[in-house]
């Protein structure tokens, strides 16, 4: 039993007559996945026209065995005295294997029908994670000055988008999922792929987020290409494959930060760019300086952590830390932001020798006359 593709332009000729039923199915859209077809007695008799349009892959199963099937489109004449044609372009393979193994263990009713698949891109899926997902943002790196690495800012995303997808394997396809029902919609699958999809999307940041692509978050919205191919390449969507359905277009409209997030970010721009404004120490660094700076008993020790910081910071903080301890009318020994140089004497207290620094501003005097930062007159 199979199918002999008809003349262009029978159906409109007189050859339509000799046609005992006509069977065709209507435009699936974008919604309807899967639609079964017959006559009112059940039964496909020879002779009998069937109609492939576009976008559509006709199976015709017989007491739930494949009899024949085609994807490509035009008007077929059913022969039961005939082999399979199989006229199925890109599913050859895969109309053939159905053939020799695919049963439904009794599930169709001994009758003919028609089974129509969309083979269309199924447009228009939305997904989006519920929860902020994890993400390693290497365009915020923190120094780790223990093993001179750097390491990325942990931040936590919302992700928003589009997918979209296509049957790319009929036989699994109806024996996972669709089976012989009248009608199988998109809708039926959309909240088991959607959950699938986002737990794929999970991994592909995991992955997007190491150290061998560092993809700043706020860039995920035109890493479109990379998403998809990272997904295909490390198949993360194996469940939705074994289906027989794949994902052919991966858009990622939106990231958004959660607050604390938000927050490190922010907190990371300033600290960076600077660490005093109008005079005062901006953030936990100068917080800590200040106290240290308030502790004449304790103040070289108090600084050697901030130093530290000061360190991961490129030495930004330590013109800082002198300001604070010139502030306080003691003299500290020893400056631990300025590489061990002494610190400048507070205000108030005992001229420097020559060679000393400036008591105005504390830059240091190198014998010269005058400040060659403020002008103060040193001798």
């Amino acid at each position: 039993m199979g199918l002999i593709k008809a003349a262009v332009g029978a159906v409109s000729s007189t050859l339509h007559d000799q046609w005992k039923e006509y069977i065709r199915c209507e435009d699936l859209g974008n919604d309807i996945l899967m639609k079964r077809v017959s006559t009112p007695n059940g039964i496909i008799s020879k002779d009998s026209a069937i109609q492939v349009a576009p976008g559509q892959i006709a199976i015709i199963f017989e007491n739930g065995k494949i009899l024949d099937a085609t994807a490509e489109e035009g008007i077929y004449t059913f022969d039961q005295s005939s082999s399979p044609s199989f006229f199925a372009g890109q599913f050859g393979d895969v109309f053939k294997e159905m053939w020799t193994r695919f049963t439904y263990n009794g599930g169709v009713n001994k009758e003919q029908a028609v089974f129509y698949i969309n083979a269309k891109e199924i447009m228009d899926n939305k997904f989006g994670t519920p929860a902020p997902i994890p993400f390693q943002d290497w365009s915020h790196p923190i120094p780790n000055q223990m093993t001179g690495s750097m390491s990325p800012l942990r931040v936590e995303v919302k992700c928003f988008g589009k997918y979209t997808f296509m049957i790319s394997d009929p036989a699994l396809f109806m024996s996972r999922i669709a089976g012989t029902a009248t009608e199988y919609r998109k809708e039926d699958i959309t909240e088991q792929m959607r959950s699938e999809v986002i737990g794929a999307f999970q991994n592909v940041l995991n992955e997007l987020g190491n150290s061998a692509h560092k993809v700043p978050v706020l860039e995920l919205p035109s890493a479109t290409d990379e998403i998809k191919k990272t997904m295909d390449e490390k198949v993360f969507d194996q469940p939705i494959r074994d289906r027989g359905i794949s994902l052919v277009g991966f858009v990622v409209e939106s990231v958004t930060l959660d607050d604390e997030s938000n927050k490190k970010i922010d907190n990371y721009e300033l600290s960076s760019n600077s660490f005093m404004q109008q005079g005062t120490l901006v953030g936990s660094y100068g917080k800590a300086i200040q106290d240290a700076a308030n502790n004449p008993n304790g103040a070289a020790a108090g600084m050697i952590g901030v130093g530290m910081m000061n360190m991961a910071s490129g030495g930004m903080i330590g013109g800082a830390a002198q300001g604070a301890f010139q502030n306080q009318g003691t003299t500290a020994a020893v400056d631990p932001f300025n590489n061990g140089v002494a610190a400048a004497p507070a205000q108030g207290a005992a001229q420097p020798a020559e060679g000393g620094f400036c008591p105005n501003c504390g830059t240091p005097a190198n014998g010269a006359n005058f400040c060659s930062k403020c002008g103060t007159k040193l001798k």
